[in-house]
């Protein structure tokens, strides 16, 4: 495996880490969304993601809850890649509260 090969799965190990937050709402959000779509996200939606990702828990929580929407309109195309993949994989009736 070559240093940059290493680096990069170090990486993606680490942003994986880093989708797993204080919250389980936005675990079962950010988790599923990360292993199944980030390889296949654009380099300029990968780095959303990594800003997104930065953000706090309760910010995070109002964009995907859709009750309020990012100072950064760069964010807004991947906070709704996220929800639109939420809403696809979505089973059962569950219902918001």
């Amino acid at each position: 495996m070559s240093e940059q090969q290493a680096f990069d799965a170090t990486a993606r190990k680490r942003l994986y880490w880093h989708s797993r937050r204080g919250m389980w709402e936005l675990d079962l959000m950010l988790v599923p969304f990360f292993e199944n779509c980030f390889d296949g996200l654009s380099n300029e939606d990968q780095t959303a993601y990594q800003t997104l990702i930065a953000r706090e828990d309760q910010d995070l929580f109002l964009w995907l809850m859709r009750r309020g929407e990012p100072d950064d309109p760069a964010l807004v195309p991947i906070i709704t890649s996220i929800i639109d993949y939420a809403e696809s994989t979505r089973t059962g009736d569950v219902r918001p509260l």
